[in-house]
């Protein structure tokens, strides 16, 4: 529990708070926060499937495995506010396209089978030269969609760019630790914090998982609460029922 007291401070520091100056009986309340699993490794429980088959995502020897078909979301079944998500994947096609959604609506946008929520891209490295795109998209790119608003911290148009290529392709286990936090998003890719954006327009929602066209194995998701911000109505997804 020590290191991951330690991780939360840095991780918090990221986002620009001043632990420091905090109170020293606030800083023993982070000695309390414990990780808790979003996946329990055997079946689907705490998990919503929003817009997608029955037979898209299934649980085989502790891991979640998606289709990818087709094109939806799955989704928690509650919202999360201020959180540290670890999450672990890998694509099983070259060029796979998936990807984590936080503070997400939780459900389809319009007449987009996706959602409203700030995206945590998770490409094989085969997908920018399939697509004829550069191989800034494959590496751990943060972004807002469907028209949410957030600044990017290394801005490639509304996206922002990972400062350092740390993805790894088919087949192989790549780790994500996402800090979401009053807005802030910074993301580690495998064991480095490599990119981020700020100001996001929503910072309580959902957490989805994405299916888009192929097949993606998870494991090992769990995440940490952190105590809640001053967060007004308008800056909270609708709850879904």
């Amino acid at each position: 529990m020590k290191y991951y007291t330690q991780f939360l401070l840095n991780s918090l520091l990221l986002t620009g708070f001043w632990l420091l100056f905090l109170p020293l009986h606030a800083q023993s309340e982070f000695d309390k926060l414990t990780f808790s699993p979003l996946f329990n490794g055997k079946n689907l429980d705490g998990w919503v499937n929003v817009n997608t088959a029955e037979d898209t995502w299934k649980v085989k020897k502790g891991v979640l495995i998606s289709t990818g078909k087709p094109i939806g979301v799955m989704r928690t079944d509650r919202q999360y506010e201020n959180f540290i998500l670890e999450i672990e994947w890998k694509h099983m096609e070259a060029g796979g396209n998936s990807g984590v959604f936080v503070w997400s609506e939780g459900t389809p946008f319009e007449n987009d089978p996706l959602t409203k929520a700030i995206e945590v891209q998770m490409l094989e490295l085969e997908w920018a030269s399939q697509h004829n795109q550069t191989d800034a998209y494959v590496h751990g790119e943060l972004f807002p969609t469907m028209g949410m608003k957030a600044i990017p911290d290394n801005p490639r148009g509304t996206r922002s760019k990972s400062l350092e290529k740390r993805c790894r392709g088919k087949g192989q286990w790549n780790k994500y630790v996402v800090v979401c936090v009053d807005g802030t998003v910074k993301l580690s890719v495998n064991g480095k914090f490599v990119n981020g954006l700020r100001e996001s327009e929503r910072k309580k929602g959902y957490i989805c998982l994405e299916a888009e066209g192929s097949e993606i194995h998870f494991r090992n998701i769990r995440i940490l609460e952190l105590p809640g911000g001053i967060t007004t109505p308008e800056q909270v997804a609708p709850v879904v029922n």
